[in-house]
């Protein structure tokens, strides 16, 4: 005989037991009380915050044959009948498979026989956001005014692809996703009952996983359940979903306040080599960085439920850039997150995503530096420097050479490993190109990086075509531009010719 899953077994069976939507609890159990009971109600929201459970609890009041306030009482033969899934006057329509006109054109002409056993007849359909236009307009007639022993729940979590028209005849409930603490409260209740070991901080992490879903949260537990004979540790919920540690993601964002590129792209690349999944390492990098920010903004390290030692290393990673600087990379890796479900490589997105958090590192710390010369010029009485007239600058970029400067001396030198990083990476840097050039990107698969000296990138060619090509400034500027970015720092660009029949140049990095 098969086990019953948590999450039907552990279905709510009275309005108390429902999780996390106390505003719809409260309303609809004073309008029942009250006698005020709707011929069509809309339950919208996300997946797995109690939609069906509580239409299954509206049915069972309002045909509960207690005499008490206390409904439903679960005892009776309606509410026995509802629970074992057997009333004939529940009917539960699921709309993505029974979306046509025929099928509504059915409920109409059933629509009007009386209760088999119960007072009302309730229809509940779910996904009713799947119904054709002309499903919704047949549907409509019996909406408005359907017999005095029939009640419609419709179930969405789309309620904007509903016709107005539909939702005007309806009262609305909007369930909320539920709370982490509210999950995490509910799975250890049912734990406890089920005899599973489980330590607080999986509960949590499972709680996370499940945003605000309980039925994936009770889902998850089941599976974890039989991953092992042990207790449900946090180390068997990470390999599970593929997630990584608070003290990991801390680290990685200690490589990124550092300005370490190449110890950063190794060590994602080291934990996706170990399992980890990149989308749930950019996920967990911005739950990390919510609560940098709120730490920054707010000074209040109670607004954080975290261990005393990691707020004061999130407090310290905080107060080395600006709050400007932060909210630009939670931007960036929440972008990263819409890359990867359009196609791009997640473990790209994820590298590139470090590599641009590295590059606007640079523009914040020039921009406190252009800040804190104003309020110095302007403490001294002294005139701020104007920016050069348009004609100057056009005058001053025709005169430029194409030829790479040196080095400024703030330029930071690059690593001893940039090259062998440039080497293994050269097609990832070609992919940064790509979408700005695909011509200069053509050029680059003819190339390669030959040197690394100081911050310059000396870059080889086989045919002088090529090599001039890429020299021109407009070229050479994007292609720094690129190398800056995937390094982490401003780099200067060279190049050479490398004899072709030689084979490719070897150079000191």
């Amino acid at each position: 005989m098969a086990t019953q899953v948590l999450y039907r077994k552990w279905r709510s069976k009275t309005f108390e037991e429902l999780v996390g939507q106390e505003h719809i609890v409260r309303t609809l159990k004073n309008a029942l009380r009250a006698g005020q009971i709707s011929h069509a109600y809309l339950f919208a929201g996300p997946r797995g915050t109690g939609k069906t459970t509580t239409a299954r609890l509206v049915a069972k009041a309002v045909n509960c044959l207690s005499e008490g306030e206390d409904k439903p009482c679960n005892r009776c033969e309606i509410c026995v009948a509802i629970n074992e899934g057997r009333c004939l006057d529940l009917i539960e329509i699921d709309a993505a498979s029974n979306r046509g006109i025929d099928e509504i054109r059915d409920l109409r002409e059933k629509v009007g026989f009386r209760p088999a056993q119960a007072r009302y007849k309730v229809y509940v359909i779910d996904e009713v956001h799947m119904l054709t236009n002309e499903a919704f307009n047949a549907l409509l007639k019996t909406l408005e005014e359907p017999p005095e022993h029939v009640i419609f729940i419709l179930a969405t979590t789309a309620p904007d692809r509903i016709p107005p028209t539909v939702l005007s005849r309806c009262q609305r409930f909007d369930f909320h996703r539920i709370p982490v603490k509210d999950i995490v409260a509910r799975m250890e209740y049912i734990a406890s009952q089920e005899g599973i070991e489980v330590e607080p901080e999986a509960l949590t992490l499972i709680a996370r996983q499940a945003m605000g879903s309980m039925r994936d949260a009770l889902s998850l537990l089941d599976q974890l359940r039989s991953y092992g004979d042990g207790p449900i540790t946090t180390k068997m919920v990470q390999s599970i979903l593929g997630s990584v540690s608070l003290e990991t993601v801390a680290d990685l964002m200690d490589l990124l306040v550092q300005g370490k590129a190449a110890e950063g792209i190794a060590f994602i690349d080291e934990l996706i080599d170990k399992g980890a999944d990149p989308r749930q390492i950019d996920r967990e990098i911005l739950n990390y960085l919510r609560n940098l920010l709120v730490v920054k903004v707010t000074g209040d390290r109670a607004v954080v439920d975290l261990p005393l030692e990691m707020l004061e290393r999130i407090k310290e990673q905080a107060g080395r850039f600006p709050t400007r600087y932060w909210m630009r990379v939670i931007r960036i890796l929440g972008q990263t997150a819409l890359d990867m479900k359009g196609g791009l490589s997640p473990q790209l997105a994820l590298e590139m995503a470090f590599v641009e958090a590295l590059e606007a590192q640079g523009k914040a710390e020039e921009a406190a530096l252009r800040s804190a010369s104003t309020s110095k010029a302007q403490a001294k009485g002294l005139p701020s420097r104007p920016a050069p007239k348009a004609e100057e600058a056009h005058r001053a970029s025709v005169k430029t050479t194409p030829k790479p400067s040196a080095p400024s001396p703030e330029a930071r030198a690059l690593p001893s490993g940039a090259l062998k990083l440039l080497k293994e990476q050269w097609t990832r840097v070609l992919a940064m190109l790509r979408p700005r050039n695909r011509s200069m990107e053509a050029l680059l698969r003819d190339g390669e990086p030959v040197a690394v000296e100081g911050n310059v990138v000396t870059l080889g060619f086989y045919y002088t075509f090529h090599k001039e090509r890429v020299e021109e400034e407009k070229h050479r500027v994007l292609v720094e531009e690129v190398l800056s970015r995937f390094l982490g720092t401003p780099v200067r660009v060279k190049c050479v010719i490398i004899p072709k029949q030689r084979g490719r140049v070897k150079s000191s990095a």
